[in-house]
């Protein structure tokens, strides 16, 4: 199954015209024609079948045959993340925590970031392909760049924690994630949080975690964080 993304379906339509730039590729490139079937998500949780009716290159119009929607997991998981230096690097973080089960990405801005620009829209289009490509049906909320002092300041209900890479007592993050709890997680930047932040984060509550004994990326640590709350939910 193939499936195509649009975030303006609603459960109530009947039917629906797709943009010129999805229609080209859906006609042109997909060599799809009247009478075909596809499946739609709008990233809310809702899978569409269609059929098309008018094969139009820039305005493919289709009938919704049916919808369902998706019932929402049992948690919530809110992966706050430094951004890396190289920009392919945190892109294949955004695909991969996609694929596994995200829903939430906050990037953040530390003492010791080495980036502090990023291209929204891009990263956008990256968590739409990987939805599409995982055949999933919602498409994990992107919040706009914070500094962390800022988002230490908001609230946040679940269950709080920190990597860090400092040489002081913290616990093994799969014995302190529980099922069915919403989590949200602090991954730091290459240079690791400073010594204030990690203070001011666990004076906020947040629980100090590691992911092994070895000192890991910091793609690779949120990978491997989004993989322990997901095998601690599914399993």
């Amino acid at each position: 199954m193939q499936l195509f993304y649009n975030p303006n379906i609603q459960a109530t339509d009947t039917s629906f015209t797709f943009d010129s730039n999805e229609s080209k590729h859906i006609i042109k490139v997909l060599r799809k024609k009247n009478g075909d079937e596809l499946w739609i998500t709008n990233g809310n949780g809702y899978l569409f079948e269609a059929k098309i009716i008018d094969d139009h290159i820039k305005k493919c119009k289709v009938e919704l045959i049916s919808s369902k929607k998706t019932h929402a997991k049992s948690h919530w998981l809110h992966m706050v993340v430094a951004p890396t230096k190289m920009n392919d690097r945190f892109e294949w973080f955004l695909e991969k925590a996609t694929e596994i089960g995200v829903d939430e990405i906050t990037p953040i801005i530390c003492d010791r970031s080495e980036r502090k620009v990023l291209k929204l829209e891009r990263m956008h289009r990256v968590l739409e392909s990987a939805m599409k490509q995982s055949l999933q049906t919602y498409l994990p909320k992107l919040n706009e760049p914070i500094n962390l002092s800022d988002f230490l300041d908001k609230p946040v209900t679940g269950l709080q924690f920190i990597a860090h890479c400092e040489d002081s007592e913290r616990h093994e993050l799969k014995r302190r994630v529980a099922a069915d709890k919403d989590v949200t997680i602090l991954i730091g930047p290459e240079g690791d949080f400073s010594p204030n932040e990690i203070k001011n984060a666990l004076a906020k509550g947040y629980a100090p975690v590691a992911m092994g004994t070895t000192r890991l990326r910091t793609e690779t640590a949120a990978i491997v964080a989004c993989t322990i709350v997901a095998s601690i939910n599914n399993g």
